[in-house]
This record gives C-alpha cells, structure tokens and sequence, in this order.
C-alpha cells in the first residue's frame, strides 16, 4: 500500500493512521485542504476489504468535501475519516470514544461528523472526548440528524436540474430512479412522493425496499437492474463510483443527481455522460445540504439562514448548468472551476 503516490492522494495536507489496540480501533483521517478553514467532513465505519480500499476512500471522500465546502461557499476545508469495521458488530463505546481522542489530537484541524455506518448518537461518545463534533443530538446543543436537510438539497437540485432539462420547476409526473433507501435516500423519496413523482426503488436491504413499496407505491428493482430502469432522472444515494463504464451505456434517463458521494468512478465519466446527453448534478454540489446545516453550528444555529442557504443549492446548479453550456465542458468540470476559483481567491487574499 502507498501514500503519496496514491492515484486519489491529491495533494492532501495530511492523512493520519490510527491505532488503538484495547478498543480495537483502525482508522484513516484525511485532511486535504484549510485553505477556507478547518477540514469538516463525516466519520464513515464500513467492513473495508482491504487497508489500500479503507485509504482510497477516505482520499476520495476527503477531496469532496474541499470542492463541496467551497462550492457552498462556507468558510471551511475539506476532510475525512474511515474506521475499518463492521458497524452492526464492532461499533463500542469504547471504540467510538477512542476515535473522538483521535479527533482531539489534531486540535481541531478537523472536524468530524455522522456518515455511512456511524449515527448521531454515537457522536455523544465521541463527544466525551472531543469538542470538534457537528451533528451532535439536539439533547447536546447540536441539530440532530442532517440527512433530513441533505435530502432536501438534493430535492432542490433535481429541481433546478429539471427546469434546466425540461424548463418544468416541478417533478409531478417524473420517475425517479433512487438507488439507496438510507436516512437521505428514504427523506428523499418522501419528498419526491410528495411532490408527484413516481419511484423506482432499490436497496440491499430488502426489508427497506418493502417499506418503500408499501408507503410511496414504489416500483422495485434488484439492485443490479436500477441502472437500466426505465425513468426521467436517477438519483444515486448509496455508496461512491457507480457511474462508470459497467453502468453508463445501461442508462436510460436524462438526469443524473442524487445524494451518494463520489459517483463518478473517473472524472471522464462526466464527460461520457455528457456526450449521451445526460444532464449531471455534480455530487458534491447537490448533496451540500448536510454540510450546510452541521456548518451553522459552529456560529450559532438558525433554521431560516439554513433553509435559505439549502435552497441555494438550486441556483448554484443552474450557474453550472449555463456554464457547463456556454464554455462546452462537463457539468463536473464547471462545478470544479467554482469551487478552485474560491479556493485560489482565498488562498491569494492569505498572501
């Protein structure tokens, strides 16, 4: 396994292991960039198959969150960490606690969060041993759960992607494709039922997808099949890469947007959607909505600016969009020349 000359390594500032042998703790924490101020990003527990895949992740992911932050104009950089376990038999206290000593070692050049794997109560464990925690339960002065406000930007963003696409400010009528019935991909679906959209479900979870059927009048593929669904837009909420070159020539939509991180496998594959004629949602644009809220802790909640700011997430989406048209380049692309514009006018103004 390599570091710097990783593939995703990116030039980031820093990636520290972590060990601690009583709790049974293995870690990565990445941070890639404090250009616009400490590194926020979720702390994700997953059965990685390897360390080289635990590392290739959290490089990933870490990167996202600096162009997600940017792009959101919040005033914070972009960070990661992974515990290589099994959430549903190795998650303890005693672990949770050890990673929150981890966090408080760096001195708050990073700030952790919930993600895949992880809960926001297990953020109260963490908590007893860092005070560089968002997302915390409401009990303990944070705002709970944000998969609620990610869902809500993402309905926001295929908002602005639909009127984009087919000048329509509304869903009704539309199928939706939503890989991932998760926290974010279940609020995302009520949103969407809702609003009139018709839903096409899947999950590797069966006893969700029942749910789904049974409260939306969804329609269920086996995971494998939600590519090739039949549908206006796909909203992949689940985990990274799945749109690559297996899974594009299977699409059959117009819209690609949805809350997952990292979708495309390689930056190219935003190009190859483009040449199908597929509008994309740049991931970390339109799954900012989390981020924003767990950000507003830091200076004092306030429902309102939040709401505000999530709704923006559409008019950020159309900027791309307009410009991704006027300059013939990938929705990708004009989504990372906003973000690096802020980042290099931040960077200038620190001279």
């Amino acid at each position: 396994m390599t570091v710097f000359s990783a593939g995703d390594f990116a030039d980031h500032e820093q990636v520290v292991f972590v060990a601690d042998e009583p709790s049974g703790l293995r870690a990565i924490i990445a941070i890639h960039d404090t250009t616009l101020g400490p590194a926020l990003g979720g702390c994700r527990m997953y059965p990685y198959a390897s360390e080289a895949e635990a590392l290739r992740d959290v490089l990933r992911l870490s990167r996202g969150m600096t162009f997600k932050a940017a792009a959101a104009n919040l005033d914070l950089g972009g960070g990661k960490a992974v515990i290589i376990g099994d959430p549903r038999t190795q998650k303890t206290p005693a672990l949770l606690q050890a990673m929150g000593i981890a966090v408080e070692r760096l001195g708050g050049r990073y700030i952790t969060a919930e993600d895949v794997g992880t809960t926001v109560e297990d953020f109260g464990e963490l908590h007893k041993k860092t005070k560089h925690v968002v997302g915390l339960p409401v009990e303990l002065g944070g705002t709970g759960d944000p998969s609620p406000t990610t869902a809500r930007g993402v309905y926001y963003g295929l908002l602005a992607a639909a009127r984009h696409r087919w000048g329509e400010d509304q869903l009704a009528g539309k199928t939706v494709a939503v890989q991932g019935l998760g926290n974010v991909g279940w609020h995302l679906c009520e949103l969407l039922h809702a609003a009139g959209a018709k839903l096409v479900v899947t999950d590797v979870d069966d006893k969700r997808v029942s749910r789904a059927v049974a409260a939306f009048g969804a329609t269920s593929v086996p995971p494998e099949e939600i590519y090739g669904a039949r549908a206006d837009i796909f909203a992949p909420c689940a985990m990274g890469a799945i749109l690559n070159d297996e899974t594009l020539p299977l699409f059959r939509v117009e819209i690609v947007g949805g809350a997952a991180n990292n979708q495309l496998a390689l930056d190219h594959h935003g190009e190859a959607l483009r040449a199908r004629g597929i509008l994309y949602a740049p991931d970390f644009v339109i799954n900012a909505g989390g981020m924003i809220r767990v950000a507003s802790e830091r200076e004092g909640f306030d429902e309102a600016l939040v709401d505000r700011n999530v709704k923006g997430i559409g008019d950020s989406l159309l900027a791309i969009f307009q410009r991704s048209e006027s300059e013939g380049i990938q929705t990708n692309a004009a989504a990372m020349l906003l973000a690096r514009e802020r980042l290099s006018s931040a960077a200038t103004h620190r001279l």
